[in-house]
């Protein structure tokens, strides 16, 4: 799996760079392809195999799966800034606002975002409903009703008076983390203008099953390994998967929480075994 998901971060950094290419030089272009190097690619890794699923060709594929990848490093730029999670690591290298400084995190950010709605626009991408779709999409993904409500929704728990229960953090987490991962396996559905259902289903059960292991790392893991800060939400005294399910019990809860994404995935036969084993390479990762 590890083999199969560099192969496509490389196609999709490819064309990462072509498209960011007529940036040209200063800060935020610079800060624009700094931020958006490294990482697993795992949502643009969806989209591309959703799209495969599909009979939907890799040229129009690329378009949303390189979009993806904008608008979550966008995501993390902000994310990582003072206001917000205040980190200086990610993905082993030090964060924009630490690297330039923060007004220049932001308008990276704000350019990143930008360019993904550019990309899920771009004509070749296909006809024009799909286009639309696509972008209408993402943008409640990404937005009030998706990711951002998650971010907003965590940020809120650091100054709860007491908390937040299991119910909670699932629903807080079906934004944060699992809105984007929603829209990427879906997308190839959605660019055929198939039945969205079965992906659906395996998406938000390997959504979840993904912030678990998030979870675990940050107790389990070290920052060399994880290529950013951990143990920051036992510090901060947050309530987690780990802390309300115990290690085993989240650990369990993800492990049960992937056989359900592999059985959503029936209807596909054998050409849904790469989607299977990335659900279960995501509760085996270490970062």
């Amino acid at each position: 799996m590890q083999a199969r998901l560099a192969a496509e971060a490389e196609t999709i950094q490819t064309h990462l760079s072509r498209v960011l290419a007529p940036f040209g030089t200063g800060p935020v272009a610079e800060g624009m392809r700094y931020a958006t190097q490294g990482g697993k690619r795992i949502r643009g890794f969806l989209v591309m195999e959703s799209a495969r699923l599909h009979d939907v060709p890799e040229t129009a594929a690329i378009w949303p799966a390189t979009a993806i990848e904008a608008l979550h490093a966008y995501s993390l730029v902000h994310d990582d800034l003072p206001a917000m999670d205040n980190d200086d690591l990610r993905r082993g290298q030090p964060t924009v606002h630490i690297k330039w400084d923060e007004a220049t995190a932001i308008l990276v950010g704000d350019a990143l975002q930008s360019l993904a709605f550019e990309l899920v626009a771009h004509p070749d991408c296909g006809p024009a409903e799909v286009r639309a779709g696509l972008t209408l999409s993402l943008a409640r993904a990404a937005g009030g009703q998706g990711m951002v409500l998650g971010q907003a929704l965590d940020i809120a728990a650091e100054t709860a008076t007491s908390p937040l229960s299991l119910d909670e953090i699932t629903t807080l987490q079906a934004g944060k983390t699992g809105a984007l991962i929603l829209w990427s396996a879906t997308a190839g559905a959605c660019m055929a203008h198939a039945d969205m259902t079965p992906l659906s289903t395996y998406a938000r059960a390997l959504g979840l099953a993904f912030q678990i292991q998030d979870d675990v790392i940050d107790v389990t893991g070290d920052a060399a390994a994880a290529g950013k800060a951990v143990g920051k939400d036992a510090a901060a005294g947050k309530a987690t998967f780990v802390s309300l399910l115990g290690l085993d019990g989240a650990r369990a809860r993800a492990a049960s929480l992937v056989d359900a994404a592999c059985d959503a995935l029936s209807c596909y036969g054998e050409r849904g075994e790469r989607l299977r084993d990335l659900a279960r390479f995501v509760i085996s990762r270490q970062s």
